[in-house]
């Protein structure tokens, strides 16, 4: 929806009753949900993976080394050559039907469906939309068009189940810089970390009882593989990873499975210090190597696969496990746009919608 084909009260309307002749139009109030998450290159050429790469890897959350020392690195080296290997992993995976990232396509259908939902609970007062942290849609755009469709408050969504500083809180930050922007700012609420719901837990559990349903004898194990993020920002107060243990802990219980049947691991490390471990790629090599021949991996971190779950999960990781003995891979899908994971963000939407619909 466009601001030209907003419903609008003119003078001597509605709420511009006793306003002025000349008083500008004003579009009716809705309440606006916001659906962000991570971004994506808009195409997978050179300069189109530079510009994604540059965004994210500039990004202060991501990479909080100080611009003097890091810009030269990024600017002169990194982005000189990563665009070519993350260009051929975006084409390995590309919606070619759609020419986008399958990123884009989810996002884009998971926004279709919760629309729909809330519709069917409180009618046209309230608009969905999706915006991207890097990317397109930008956060900015999004945003703005909300506001000049007459979202007057505006419930922003960051889809990372657990709270995370370059996931969530970056999200967060790019909303803010644009009602920095803005003449009128619309009231705006930020959805909390949702990796202990129960409808949440439920798909996750949904999805991996699905998935062994599928395949010819059970994986021996399941690795719950999250993004990984540094180990000193556990030790400055993020509470990413306490929060990946917790969730890996409630999909054990719900599963009704004991403790060792589950494994959390992290991938996606970058650089040279310390980050959260095991590390995905070489833990199931391990497993590998201890004698497990039949492994299954999830992903309970990202709300819609990606390139670190169809490429580096599916085909790295994948890799390193067979490479080091095993035998069978089993990758359990994100939760996409599966209904129950559907059902789990609407209840998360209508809790933080009280007061307001």
């Amino acid at each position: 929806m466009t601001a030209s084909q907003v419903e609008q009260d003119h003078p001597g309307q509605g709420r511009l009753a006793h306003s002025p002749a000349d008083h500008p139009p004003i579009p009716r109030a809705k309440v606006g949900v916001v659906l962000a998450n991570l971004g994506t290159p808009d195409a997978t050429d050179y300069w189109s993976m530079r510009r994604y790469l540059g965004e994210f890897l500039s990004d202060k959350r991501v990479v909080d080394y100080p611009s003097w020392k890091w810009q030269p690195l990024l600017q002169l080296i990194i982005l000189s050559r990563r665009p070519f290997s993350s260009g051929a992993a975006y084409r390995g995976i590309w919606n070619t039907e759609k020419d986008e990232s399958p990123l884009l396509t989810v996002t884009r259908e998971q926004t279709r469906k919760v629309a729909e939902g809330l519709e069917s609970l409180y009618g046209d007062a309230v608009m969905v939309d999706f915006c991207m942290r890097y990317g397109n849609p930008s956060t900015d755009s999004v945003l703005r068009r909300m506001q000049a469709a007459g979202c007057e408050r505006i419930l922003f969504f960051p889809l990372y189940p657990q709270y995370a500083s370059p996931t969530t809180a970056t999200a967060n930050d790019q909303a803010f810089r644009t009602l920095m922007k803005l003449k009128w700012q619309p009231a705006i609420r930020t959805v909390p970390a949702y990796f202990e719901h129960p409808q949440y837990i439920d798909a996750l559990a949904n999805s991996v009882n699905e998935a062994y349903a599928d395949v010819e004898g059970s994986p021996e194990v399941l690795v719950a593989s999250y993004h990984g993020v540094p180990k000193r920002f556990l030790m400055e107060g993020d509470p990413y990873h306490c929060q990946c243990q917790k969730t890996t802990r409630l999909l054990r219980e719900r599963l009704g499975w004991e403790a060792d049947a589950i494994h959390t691991a992290f991938q996606s490390q970058f650089g040279p210090e310390e980050w959260v471990g095991p590390q995905t790629v070489d833990h199931v090599a391990e497993l590998a190597k201890r004698g497990k021949k039949h492994i299954a991996v999830i992903s309970p971190a990202f709300s819609a696969d990606c390139v670190e779950t169809l490429e580096e999960i599916n085909e790295e990781i994948k890799e390193s496990f067979l490479e080091a003995g095993g035998e069978r891979f089993t990758y359990v899908p994100c939760l996409n746009d599966r209904d129950d994971h559907i059902q789990a963000l609407l209840a998360v939407v209508r809790n933080e919608l009280a007061g307001w619909c």
